[in-house]
């Protein structure tokens, strides 16, 4: 029976060029910290993709977001994680601005509503690298809210992150679900489709935005985003 559906945010649901929405919503952050204590442009930057890497490292023995600032404050050798609420600020509002960097899906919310009516478990399985505000705020970007979703994994609530297998198979237990019971839609062959597929999770990665990265040993079908609500249908009806 398929009774989970997860979806990647960033380039699957809410397209985008990855590469082009960071560069874009960086320089709204630079402009959020000037005359905050964070000094040099570059180094900040630096020191922002050194608390990412350190998410993507995370070996669960903490939160993703404890190890973003542990990573910042080691950076600046000053507490700077007392500045979170800041940052909170920053996703909550001026981030809205990196809708620019978006287009629009008019299918999502189809999508969604149809994963609710018909599954048990419809999972938000975007990168935690966010904080939450950060990632109700990219949904809204595509008419998305916090209840659309059963669970949406954000870095205060995570201790994985994709490609670690880890970040899938806690969502699988704290769900009591079987890989055989869950189908993923993604955009990335190797954070998505490798990770996923190494528990045994089918994916199906959305044609658009698909990253095809250098790591990736395996193959996946590619399916239009109007055809997700077909291949839904479809999973449901092979695992009865």
């Amino acid at each position: 029976m398929l009774k989970a559906v997860f979806f990647d945010l960033d380039g699957t649901l809410l397209p985008m060029d990855e590469n082009e929405f960071t560069k874009g919503y960086f320089k709204f952050l630079l402009e959020k910290v000037q005359g905050k204590g964070y000094g040099d442009p570059a180094f900040f930057i630096d020191t922002i993709w050194k608390g990412v890497y350190a998410m993507y490292k995370n070996d669960g023995s903490m939160k993703n977001e404890d190890r973003f600032w542990l990573a910042f404050d080691e950076a600046y050798k000053e507490n700077k994680s007392k500045d979170k609420p800041l940052f909170d600020e920053f996703y909550t509002n001026e981030f809205k601005k990196a809708k620019a960097f978006t287009s629009d899906n008019p299918l999502a919310r189809d999508i969604v509503e149809f994963c609710k009516k018909n599954v048990k478990h419809t999972i938000l399985s975007t990168n935690p690298i966010f904080p939450k505000g950060g990632q109700l705020t990219r949904l809204s970007f595509i008419g998305l809210k916090e209840d659309d979703f059963e669970y949406i994994t954000d870095y205060s609530n995570s201790i994985y992150c994709k490609p670690n297998p880890m970040y899938f198979k806690s969502l699988l237990e704290k769900f009591s679900l079987k890989p055989e019971e869950v189908i993923l839609f993604g955009n990335n062959t190797y954070e998505d489709g490798d990770c996923a597929s190494s528990l045994g999770i089918k994916t199906y990665l959305v044609k658009g935005y698909i990253i095809y990265h250098p790591k990736a040993k395996g193959s996946y079908q590619e399916i239009e985003m109007k055809d997700v609500i077909p291949t839904i249908e479809k999973e449901i009806e092979l695992r009865k």
